[in-house]
């Protein structure tokens, strides 16, 4: 009977076949996707080690820098971009870092944030508004910028190295790249490896951390992507238009995405420099006289 079944089965497939390729098919035009002509290799440990180079390389950062907001998104209907604001950026290791943006225009402050990887201070002249807090969020806010800590921008700055209670896996894909500034309906296919960082197994739950991707047209990181305890990606980091300062490599632009919040970041690094000494005045921001202090959970 099941043979019976299978050889009816065979017969109308191919008395179909002609009517699924030809007739009553149709053909519609899709983007061209070549595959990349420059690909290249690299072994975990190689990657890991080029990482944990890199980061170690730099100790400070001092970076003139442009930043704007995006907000919405799909489930909005519509995505906002707010103007850009110039201003100054300071890292400093462990965890030291100060963000100073003033008006466009007329040049006055209009945002400064330090932290020391622990607590954070957040004032905003315009709104009278001087916010203390911890860089650990407690009470997710239902306005996403204010889920917004420093340690996100430290993160996405600098891609971490691996840990020695952290555990590392590689694998291969693709991700496809418009070229089409440079020739038009141009798709390139281009092979990545995906570096999986991992906590260290408590029993036999294991939970991701991050996953780095690095572009095989040049073995550079170009998107990081920050897992929280479910599992779920709070931190999207988009890295581009990498340059030489000094002997290291490093991206002009960086865009942050915050995909819980709904809300993003535009940062673009026009003047920069590391390891130049930087004094604890310069991430020291004393409370503004008269303006009340709001504490953040």
């Amino acid at each position: 009977m099941q043979r019976n079944l299978g050889q009816a089965f065979s017969t109308l497939l191919l008395a179909l076949t002609p009517m699924l390729g030809g007739c009553l098919g149709h053909t519609r035009v899709v983007p061209k996707t070549r595959v990349a002509s420059v690909v290249m290799g690299a072994s975990l440990d190689q990657l890991v080690k080029q990482i944990d180079t890199r980061y170690n390389a730099i100790q400070t950062m001092n970076a003139l820098i442009e930043i704007s907001g995006i907000s919405g998104g799909a489930l909005q209907g519509e995505v906002k971009e707010s103007v850009s604001f110039g201003g100054y950026l300071f890292i400093r290791k462990p965890e030291d870092i100060r963000i100073y943006l003033k008006v466009p225009f007329v040049s006055s402050l209009a945002m400064d944030m330090t932290s020391d990887g622990k607590n954070f201070k957040l004032y905003i002249p315009s709104k009278h508004k001087f916010v203390v807090g911890t860089n650990q969020v407690t009470t997710p806010s239902k306005n996403g910028l204010e889920n917004l800590r420093p340690d996100v921008f430290f993160d996405s700055l600098l891609i971490h190295g691996v840990g020695d209670d952290e555990l590392v896996s590689m694998t291969l894909d693709t991700h496809v790249v418009d070229n089409s500034a440079v020739k038009k309906g141009d798709l390139i296919e281009e092979p990545e490896y995906q570096l999986s960082i991992l906590a260290k197994p408590k029993g036999t739950e294991v939970h991701t951390l991050r996953v780095i991707h690095i572009d095989r047209a040049n073995l550079l990181p170009y998107k990081q992507e920050i897992y929280d305890d479910s599992g779920q990606i709070v931190t999207r980091s988009l890295y581009s238009n990498f340059q030489m300062f000094g002997d290291i490599q490093y991206p002009t632009r960086i865009q942050i995405e915050r995909p819980l919040d709904h809300y993003g970041l535009n940062l673009n690094i026009t003047k920069l420099q590391f390891n130049q000494k930087l004094e604890d005045d310069q991430f020291d921001m004393p409370t503004p006289e008269g303006v009340p202090v709001q504490k953040m959970e």
